[in-house]
């Protein structure tokens, strides 16, 4: 990385610790030797996955979103647990959220969705060879499972109607990914 745009950690402090996230506050040096203050969220990561059916449909979820309070199509999701293995949240997440579990899993890539105030990164895996079993959604928790033709979510994606980022970077990469 070219040092002339390096910003050097000065000193910080975590100004709210909460179940989910942690804010923190850091003082740093920029490249041109001047002191500015960054301001961003710690996020333990998180796993989306895009579950795909034999008939070539793919998963999905309508879920309510508080912080811009409206119903979104997603992707199944969830964060990573302390010391649990991307993977294995991949898993949990989907049988919890949707019921199905997976035979064939692939990793896709990763995404950091909100870099200029978080650390989150979201690894999307691809799970193929569903078999549905009993949704166990956690307490709280309020989705609504449908499933639409792969062709029809991607489009939903393109022109708007899905603006979720993990979901619409999901199903577009569905488009590059051999043998998917």
């Amino acid at each position: 990385m070219p040092d002339k745009l390096v910003e050097t950690f000065l000193d910080g402090e975590e100004v709210y610790s909460g179940r989910l996230l942690k804010v923190h506050r850091d003082r740093v040096r920029l490249p041109d030797g001047a002191e500015s203050a960054r301001e961003y969220i710690r996020h333990p990561g998180a796993v989306a996955i895009v579950p795909l059916l034999e008939d070539g449909r793919v998963v999905l979820e309508r879920q309510f979103r508080y912080p811009v309070g409206k119903v979104f199509v997603e992707i199944p999701a969830g964060k990573l647990e302390p010391g649990e293995d991307h993977l294995e949240t991949g898993k949990r997440e989907l049988l919890e959220e949707t019921g199905y579990v997976a035979r064939e899993w692939r990793r896709l890539g990763l995404i950091h969705n909100a870099i200029g105030y978080s650390d989150e990164i979201i690894e999307i895996w691809l799970a193929r060879g569903l078999t549905r079993q009993a949704q166990q959604l956690a307490e709280g928790e309020f989705l609504e499972v449908f499933s639409l033709p792969l062709a029809e979510a991607q489009a939903m994606a393109r022109d708007g109607r899905i603006t979720d980022v993990k979901t619409i970077v999901g199903l577009l990469w569905m488009e590059a990914a051999p043998g998917a």
